[in-house]
């Protein structure tokens, strides 16, 4: 019998079904809060109009595409795609009933997207964890119609976001942090070159590439007060995955 071929994002796939997925579910209203606006910022920038149809990459418990799906109307179509089926079983959930709105899951790098099939490709923090950036962006641009576009969201580098760093300033006090990845390995600040970007994003075949650089405070845990937002930050983002790891005591210590 032959061997399994592995999957190119394997890792990836397992840390958003096993341990990240249902943290997100569990905290959707809460994290819709605090990133919600960001995408929205690039919808509104991504000239989409009623009638047409949208890619939503990494759209987990679907908000995103619920709200593309409102964009482009009853005309339109909206195909969420993701790696984890628990936050696309959350999706299907929120989407119940609408015509307009599907789900696949399929990992974009390597999906068998339709050609030429979408007027829009989005994704709202869903692009940085591909093991091969250059080959998924080049699968999602072989799914474009001609004239059609690209529009996401990601992090800048940790140094500026202070909701990631400063959390995980004060574990570094009392646990041993975990060696930084490297700059181009998947996770969430891999998309913070732009000149990299930019590479990527030509050499997938796009062109008139632009950034726009977002600056502002977040709703961390809902926007209550210091005991919410650090009881949302054990479970989201990069200090959850530290405090999962170490006994009661120094956890208690990074509280």
């Amino acid at each position: 019998m032959a061997a399994t071929e592995p999957q190119p994002n394997a890792e990836q796939i397992e840390y958003w079904n096993e341990r990240a997925g249902p943290r997100w579910v569990a905290a959707e209203a809460l994290l819709d809060q605090l990133i919600g606006p960001l995408g929205q910022l690039a919808m509104n920038r991504s000239g989409l109009a009623a009638g047409q149809s949208v890619l939503d990459v990494g759209c987990g418990c679907g908000h995103t595409s619920l709200e593309l799906a409102e964009r482009v109307g009853a005309t339109g179509t909206v195909t969420g795609i993701d790696i984890s089926k628990v936050m696309l079983e959350r999706a299907r959930f929120h989407a119940e009933g609408l015509t307009h709105v599907g789900f696949e899951h399929a990992d974009a790098q390597i999906a068998a997207l339709p050609a030429a099939h979408f007027d829009l490709v989005y994704s709202r923090f869903g692009v940085m964890f591909f093991a091969d950036p250059e080959a998924a962006f080049a699968n999602l641009r072989s799914s474009l119609k001609p004239g059609g576009r690209l529009a996401f969201v990601c992090w800048q580098e940790l140094a500026r976001n202070e909701w990631m760093r400063v959390p995980l300033a004060a574990a570094a006090q009392h646990v041993a942090l975990p060696a930084p990845p490297e700059p181009d390995a998947p996770g969430p600040f891999s998309f913070a070159d732009d000149e990299r970007v930019r590479r990527i994003l030509e050499s997938a075949g796009f062109d008139a590439v632009a950034f726009e650089s977002i600056e502002g405070p977040l709703r961390v845990g809902g926007g209550g007060d210091v005991d919410q937002a650090v009881a949302f930050l054990l479970e989201v983002g990069p200090l959850s995955r530290v405090a999962q790891e170490v006994g009661p005591a120094e956890r208690e210590a990074v509280v």
